[in-house]
């Protein structure tokens, strides 16, 4: 199952000449590292460019983000084209949609931590997909959802992208260097820091190896 969650702030990068359409170029460009089969899940999905792509590969994806209106053309998108795709509204830093407030900042071998972070389950997912999204409490509760031998694969912005346009707010941007701290304790196989395709990102590829 893959989940993607939605952004929740208005402060958007700048259009690029990159296709809005088009899955990340990070998540393709490593599609050999990810399990031939599984459970994926991607989170802040958006439209879900992402999702969409992890489905026609045939993994069992969940689409995850705040916005019903997108979720709703998504699932009809992925009816239409025959996928294994199902979709869920959540915002992973208010609550649950029944309104009850979602833990996080700890793992999920915390016994004090549910079971459930809404959609993202204890060891539920062979794929966990993040991109353009940053709310540094949840990577306990993302880490902790991959199975052994599960992937993370995760890229966003960086400060210096506020140099060049949005987004600005600081809650929004990784320090450099920031990101490799955050995945601990998922073993690192691909990172990048800088300028890639106009935007300031780090990216990277990690593994839970138990």
């Amino acid at each position: 199952m893959v989940v993607r969650v939605g952004r929740r702030t208005g402060d958007r990068p700048a259009a690029t000449n990159v296709s809005q359409d088009q899955p990340t170029r990070w998540l393709v460009d490593h599609a050999h590292l990810l399990p031939l089969a599984g459970d994926a899940i991607d989170v802040a999905c958006g439209r879900g460019r992402n999702a969409l792509w992890l489905a026609a590969r045939g993994f069992n994806t969940l689409a995850v983000d705040r916005d019903a209106t997108a979720m709703v053309q998504l699932r009809d998108d992925a009816r239409h084209r025959n996928l294994p795709l199902r979709t869920e509204v959540a915002d992973l830093e208010e609550g649950r949609p029944d309104g009850r407030p979602l833990p996080t900042g700890r793992g999920f071998d915390d016994p004090a931590l549910p079971a459930r972070n809404g959609p993202l389950v204890a060891a539920a997912f062979d794929v966990v997909v993040v991109v353009h999204y940053l709310h540094r409490p949840l990577f306990p509760v993302l880490t902790a959802a991959l199975r052994p031998g599960g992937v993370l694969v995760y890229e966003t912005f960086t400060r210096a992208q506020a140099l060049r346009g949005k987004p600005t707010n600081p809650a929004f941007l990784l320090e450099p260097g920031e990101l490799r701290g955050l995945v601990v304790p998922l073993e690192v196989i691909e990172a990048r820091e800088g300028e890639f395709e106009e935007k300031m990102l780090a990216s990277v590829i990690a593994v839970r190896r138990r």
